[in-house]
């Protein structure tokens, strides 16, 4: 990649860490090692714990004869991110480097298992005449302990994320999407104040002040169901809500639970349930949840019954203690569900997920406008021409003008940037994706709201029933 294009794209977006890392390898490329510091400095003081920032700062003190210092902090980056390839590979070489043939490869081997793309057959050559001979078996893996020394843990055990024993193993079978404590925060959610603070009044703050909430009788859990049109941002709202909490997140989906044999989907919900009360304060989310929770009338079959039956008791509280446990489910079409799941004790709070505002779109703007080399781009004045857009119509928006600047970034051969009117050509070109939505919507506000379950629907559309 063209240096000179690198830095003028830099120069356009100073704060975007892939370009920084790129253009801090072009830097390295050239024997710039200075240049090359002061870029890679730059990623981690904008995000401290940033993997690939950190594998970089610890490339370039090798690369300074500071090998032993090298070493250490990329041992330190290894026990905060084990997944990460990169150190991985580093730290073979440097291994290898002091002599740690057999060290050498169990960390190749690691970082094999991790990115088979990382393989290189060079330093494998070089690990072999070394002394490296195969590490350990094809079902183990070399990992570091907090106090830098290697242990041999199941690579089995790598899907269960951050549960042990048991737990770690129901988790893995399932296929469960979860981390024990959310990172992320209402700060990664563009807008939506209005939204937010009902979040906060009806889940937040309530699990933040356990005791008081339990001096009026009420426990601290529940239900909240958040509904609205696509791509709005319920699934990361719902993140975001247990990031707040710092909560145990588990994501649940259809190919979680349902099953072929009779009464295995009954199990594994149950299953999931048991596995979110005992890591408390936990997030259930349940995404599409209209799938799972359909209206019985509409069903023939009694398998699908029982799996709906199922769910009640365990939102009830019936098959155990759910103090501690917030459930979540978001759907696009909240007229489809049973309506005992609405009733008081499950889903009783009811969160209406709107497209963002003007506001709230020059802030998801902004955000997508970060990690992308940007010029001459005004964030309110493409919001005012996006009225009706989805968060993720946005993201459409930009994706279609890297795609556009891409291609002429591929003729020139060097880099071009996504200037703000490319931004708004791309406008023209992209749909809002919500405007099918609230069609459907309006007539079931206007029609079939006897309970009042559409409120905030008529609200938003200015109608009165």
């Amino acid at each position: 990649m063209d240096l000179a294009a690198l830095k003028a794209a830099l120069a356009a977006s100073p704060d975007n860490i892939p370009l920084l890392l790129l253009t801090a390898k072009a830097y390295q490329d050239q024997f710039e090692l200075e240049e090359a510091s002061k870029l890679v400095a730059r990623v981690l003081e904008i995000d401290p714990g940033h993997p690939e920032g950190g594998v970089e700062q610890a490339r370039m003190l090798d690369l300074e004869g500071k090998t032993s210092e090298a070493v250490v902090r990329l041992d330190a980056l290894i026990a905060r991110h084990p997944k990460c390839g990169e150190a991985w590979i580093l730290r073979a070489l440097l291994a290898l480097k002091e002599g740690e043939a057999m060290e050498a490869r169990g960390y190749y081997d690691a970082a094999l298992r991790l990115e088979p793309g990382l393989r290189d057959d060079d330093l494998l050559e070089r690990i072999l005449r070394g002394g490296g001979s195969t590490a350990g078996q094809e079902d183990r893996r070399m990992a570091l302990t907090s106090g830098g020394q290697f242990v041999e843990q199941d690579w089995e055990d790598d899907g269960a994320g951050d549960l042990e024993g048991v737990d770690a193993s129901i988790a893995h079978e399932l296929d469960l999407e979860f981390g024990l404590k959310a990172d992320t925060t209402f700060n990664e959610v563009g807008g939506m104040e209005e939204v937010k603070e009902d979040i906060r009044m009806k889940i937040i703050y309530p699990l933040q002040k356990p005791e008081l909430f339990r001096a009026y009788g009420k426990s601290v859990g529940g239900g909240v169901l958040m509904y609205g049109p696509p791509g709005c941002g319920k699934t990361l709202l719902s993140k975001a809500t247990a990031g707040e909490i710092q909560a145990s997140f588990f994501s649940v989906g259809l190919h979680n639970i349902l099953d072929m044999y009779i009464g295995e989907s009954e199990n594994k919900l149950h299953r999931i349930f048991e596995l979110a009360r005992k890591n408390t304060p936990a997030v259930l989310f349940f995404d599409e949840i209209d799938a799972l929770a359909a209206d019985r009338r509409d069903m023939r079959q009694s398998a699908s019954r029982g799996l709906i039956n199922q769910f009640l008791a365990e939102m009830d509280g019936a098959q155990g203690e759910n103090d501690g446990v917030l459930i979540l489910g978001a759907t696009n079409a909240p007229w489809h569900l049973d309506s005992a799941f609405l009733r008081p004790g499950r889903f009783d709070r009811l969160v209406f997920v709107p497209p963002p505002d003007t506001p709230a779109r020059a802030e998801i703007a902004e955000i997508h406008s970060r990690e992308k080399p940007v010029v001459e781009f005004d964030a309110e004045a493409l919001a005012r021409k996006t009225e009706g857009f989805s968060g993720a119509d946005l993201r459409a928006v930009f994706d279609v003008a890297v795609e556009a600047t891409l291609q002429e970034a591929m003729k020139r051969g060097e880099m071009v940037p996504v200037t703000g009117k490319m931004l708004l050509k791309a406008v023209r070109k992209v749909k809002p994706s919500t405007r099918k939505w609230f069609e459907s919507a309006k007539n079931y506000a206007l029609y079939a709201n006897q309970s009042g379950f559409y409120d905030d629907v008529l609200g938003y559309l200015g109608l009165k029933k």
